[in-house]
């Protein structure tokens, strides 16, 4: 693991809990599970159990997986395995899509070779009125079995662990509790609608948790940053349960580069420890945090605001100020254009991208049909305003993002429609009926049948056409690639597969671009932006020893869920009052996700809304820096192939 571990080595006094941070989250799962592995095979040298406590969702489905590897291919045993679970939706079935007692035997248990017996997890289906006496069976039954030698904790955004909500005390057991309507929001997406979330949960306490002789929490992502930052570096309080943890005697906080962007170490390194300053991007990071901090453009920046600030070691190495904010100002500058396809006749040694060739084939891969523009419909209306060969592939259907209602509709229409013109058929008829019928019976979270799924497709791919059409992009330039991996019908996907990459290869190949333009927004909810992007970099690396892959640009956008940090923006697209309209009416030809879109995630903004104000608020930031004054901007970073 040596280089990828603690990105920063030295003690850092802002943080009260020990914590590692790995290059991403497959590694630092790798590195939790062989510490797991570890400890079930001391304990079967002398033969006594290994307790785990286990956590479900995303966050520890590798460490599964690799526990799983270690089974399968180097021989662990789990026979003397005991495992409690931490939590579960109340009411709920075991067999429910939803329920943790599935995810367990889907991810872990089903694969390995644990005694059925030895496996415990609260149980969503006892009467409400026995719940007290089994929550004080589950607390007896894990003291019996010599209590949990290692705790799995993922984190949530209000700070819970397991189901402790805020306002958790610290010395609670197993319980039932209410959801607060953060979490339930949270899990809107796996109850297709946070109306389908149950009210509430059987957890152990944070009391339970805090018995274990070693617990790791763990995060990914950046969405899970902010609350990490709480519960690392802030005081103790029952409003962020997790941050109960800095008393406990051996808890290891795991986290990726991502989830541990709002630490001090990582967001101001200069006020932790001698900052090393050779890199530009570091520079620009710490000028644009001085801007803020200081309410100053760049420019009128100090030698006695730096040194004030903790950044006198840049004055040293590159002062005095004038010369850092003139080399910072200038490189800012320098990543605003008009012509993010490259501006022809010109010289462009100091534009974000090359003039020639012009025109450009450009490929915009958009994760969802509507990311593209979502993210950066300005852009796209300058690419194709400005001459260049745009093409946009719809990297998955989106098809569950479609209410019933929606589906129902386009059904009748289709049906009556035939009726009215004649055109009726007996196969047809019948499937209309049991459209019709299925969506009239559907459950909540039921899984749609596969001409609802088809219907719901159609709908999503006639909106990605009609905002292409009103863009200006040809109808032979719109690619549905369908990838595979997000066929299932649920919001559980499959994993990245070969046939994903190959299909991205091959559509690759047979546009050559010359600019690629991919999501890097990877706070998506559901990681489907992550997997698309992966499948974009798995197919370019395939390509690497093309001769026209040396003449292509990689730029990644962001606005659905997020936005870059000036320190990593490449180029800056301005927005004009009338573009940023355009851009608006689009985004309106999704009429699916208009008003209320199913999976919002944790903004509750129409997509627009976002977008809108995540580039006005770009555009704001440029200002305040001392730039150009302009009504929004979207953003893009570079990515070296």
């Amino acid at each position: 693991m040596a280089g990828h571990e603690n990105i920063q080595q030295q003690p850092v006094s802002h943080e009260k809990m020990q914590v590692s941070i790995f290059q991403d989250s497959m590694i630092a799962s790798a590195s939790v599970a062989r510490d797991i592995a570890a400890c079930i095979r001391l304990k079967q040298e002398r033969g006594e159990s290994c307790v785990l406590g286990l956590a479900t969702g995303s966050t520890p489905v590798f460490i599964y997986e690799e526990l799983i590897r270690f089974h399968k291919q180097e021989g662990l045993s789990f026979r003397n395995v005991i495992t409690f679970n931490l939590d579960e939706y109340y009411p709920m079935q075991p067999d429910s899509l939803q329920s943790y007692a599935r995810f367990m035997r889907e991810y872990l248990f089903d694969h390995i070779d644990i005694p059925d017996e030895n496996i415990h997890i609260p149980d969503g289906t006892i009467r409400k009125e026995s719940i007290p006496a089994w929550c004080g069976q589950y607390e007896e039954m894990i003291e019996k079995s010599g209590g949990i030698d290692i705790q799995i904790l993922g984190i949530g955004r209000t700070g819970h662990i397991g189901f402790n909500e805020p306002g958790s005390p610290h010395a609670s057991g197993t319980r039932l509790i209410s959801l607060d309507h953060i979490t339930m929001a949270d899990a809107a997406g796996d109850f297709y609608g946070e109306e389908n979330v149950p009210l509430h949960a059987l957890t152990m306490g944070i009391g339970t948790i805090f018995r274990a002789r070693r617990i790791y929490l763990l995060a990914w992502g950046e969405t899970k940053a902010p609350i990490i930052a709480r519960t690392v570096e802030g005081e103790i309080s029952s409003d962020v349960p997790a941050t109960w943890l800095q008393k406990h005697p051996d808890t290891r906080v795991i986290l990726d580069g991502a989830s541990s962007a709002d630490l001090t170490r990582i967001r101001t390194p200069w006020l932790v420890y001698d900052c090393d300053w050779g890199k530009d991007r570091m520079i620009r990071k710490g000028v644009v945090w001085l801007c803020r901090k200081t309410g100053k453009p760049i420019l009128k920046l100090t030698d006695r605001d730096y040194s004030d600030n903790g950044m006198s070691g840049l004055i040293a190495d590159r002062g005095p100020a004038y010369n850092i904010n003139i080399a910072v100002f200038n490189e800012l500058q320098h990543t605003i254009t008009g012509w993010p396809g490259g501006k022809p006749d010109t010289d462009d040694t100091e534009r974000p991208e090359r003039a020639l060739p012009f025109p450009k084939r450009v490929l915009v891969f958009s994760p969802h049909p509507d990311d593209d523009v979502i993210c950066m419909g300005g852009t796209l209306s300058r690419l194709v305003d400005q001459g260049h060969d745009v093409h946009v592939a719809y990297q998955t259907s989106g098809n569950i993002a479609v209410f019933d209602d929606d589906a129902l509709r386009f059904a009748e229409f289709v049906s009556e429609f035939e009726l009215e013109f004649g055109a009726v058929n007996r196969r047809s008829a019948e499937v209309h009926e049991e459209i019709r019928a299925f969506l009239r019976s559907k459950k909540p979270a039921q899984t749609d049948t596969p001409d609802v799924l088809a219907i719901k497709s159609l709908i999503r791919r006639g909106e990605a056409r009609a905002a292409c059409r009103f863009i200006g992009i040809p109808e032979g330039n719109i690619h549905f690639p369908d990838l595979p991996f997000y066929q299932t019908g649920q919001v559980k996907k499959k994993k990245l597969g070969k046939q994903d990459i190959m299909i991205t290869e091959s559509l690759l190949r047979k546009i050559r671009p010359h600019q690629v333009y991919a999501a890097g927004d990877l706070s998506d909810p559901h990681g489907t932006h992550r997997v698309c992007l992966d499948a974009v970099l798995g197919a370019l690396e395939s390509l690497e020893h093309e001769e026209w892959i040396k003449d292509c640009r990689v730029w990644l956008y962001r606005g659905a869920w997020q936005e870059w940090d000036p320190a990593d923006i490449d180029m800056a697209v301005p927005l004009s009052p009338s573009e940023l309209s355009r851009k608006r009416r689009a985004i309106f030809k999704h009429q699916s996700q208009k008003d209320r879109p199913l999976f919002p995630g944790i903004d509750t903004r129409e997509f627009w809304q976002r977008a809108e104000a995540r580039n006005r608020d770009t555009a704001r930031l440029y200002d305040s820096l001392g730039m150009a004054e302009y009504e929004a901007m979207e953003a893009f970073r570079r990515l070296i192939i």
